[in-house]
């Protein structure tokens, strides 16, 4: 009997990574392709985006095996749990099929298959654990309309609202209101209305808005105060999030004790973390390696 593969995909809004593991767990084929959220980019173009990059990912096992035989295929992805999971059942020719948030991978990472949690912030954010039967919850990733604390899209939306009561002269001037101005391009001479319409109209607000959250960071590291307090209660609330999910799951232990993992580029930013040192009852540490690697981790298992 020849050689078998897994298969496994760690799909978000920005990119869709893919990766073929040999039955000893190393990767031994990879792709990259566009985000593949359904939610950003509709479900017939993110289903359109998976199915390709496996096919994709078929060929190169193709330059190695003629017949190439896959046993697993892991889809964790963002977005409509439903959609992937009709999506997976559809594959013929991928093995055993299973799909999952693409919390999953991170979690992994952090905790190393053990219980505790990661808290991710990106474009989005979201709380994830594994309880003290192995179980797994999720909690926020409710998505950018909804606010997602501590990610991308809210440290935007938090200064883009209080840049336009500077510029309508109803709070004190910082150096958000020029910053969220010059992230428009529409001159120094807009005003609030002009700035408040490019977001509403722009074709992709979510991004626009998001977009913003390395200007607010940059600001925050170097000392503005304004930029700090958004960033202090955007966070703020996706670790107060974070400690009602521990608390839950882990009502005798000592928080402390708990492995914790803050992911992403927005908590992991150097403006971030000591918010969490100064104001976390748990103990966090930087996830170490990529999302995919935890997918590789999993199909290993599984």
């Amino acid at each position: 009997m020849g050689t078998s593969y897994r298969i496994g995909i760690d799909g978000g809004g920005t990119k869709t990574e893919c990766i073929a593991i040999d039955e000893s767990g190393a990767v031994v084929a990879r792709h990259l392709a566009p985000g593949c959220n359904p939610s950003i980019v509709g479900p017939e173009q993110a289903r359109l985006i998976v199915t390709d990059a496996l096919v994709q990912l078929l060929s190169a096992l193709g330059s190695q095996l003629s017949a190439p035989v896959v046993t697993h295929t892991h889809i964790y992805a963002a977005g409509n749990r439903v959609f992937w999971r009709e999506t997976a059942g559809a594959l013929t020719g991928f093995g055993k099929t299973f799909t999952a948030d693409d919390s999953h991978p991170v979690l992994e990472l952090a905790t190393l298959g053990k219980p505790g949690l990661v808290l991710h912030g990106g474009t989005g954010s979201f709380v994830a654990a594994r309880g003290p039967d192995g179980s797994i919850h999720y909690a926020g990733g409710i998505g950018w309309r909804f606010g997602d604390p501590g990610s991308g899209y809210d440290l935007g939306r938090r200064a883009i609202g209080r840049a336009l009561l500077e510029l309508q002269g109803w709070m004190p001037p910082s150096r958000l209101g020029p910053t969220v101005r010059d992230h428009t391009q529409l001159g120094d001479g807009a005003d609030a209305a002009a700035i408040t319409r490019f977001f509403y109209y722009d074709a992709e607000p979510n991004r626009q808005i998001a977009g913003l959250a390395p200007a607010v960071l940059r600001l925050a590291s170097e000392g503005d105060h304004t930029a700090h307090q958004i960033v202090m209660e955007s966070v703020g609330d996706l670790l107060a999030l974070a400690v009602r999910v521990a608390t839950k799951l882990f009502p005798t232990t000592a928080l402390d004790t708990l492995p914790a993992g803050l992911s992403g580029p927005i908590l992991t930013h150097p403006a971030v973390v000591p918010i969490f040192a100064a104001r976390s009852p748990l103990a966090f540490a930087p996830v170490q390696g990529t999302p995919i690697e935890g997918v590789r981790r999993l199909l290993a298992r599984s």
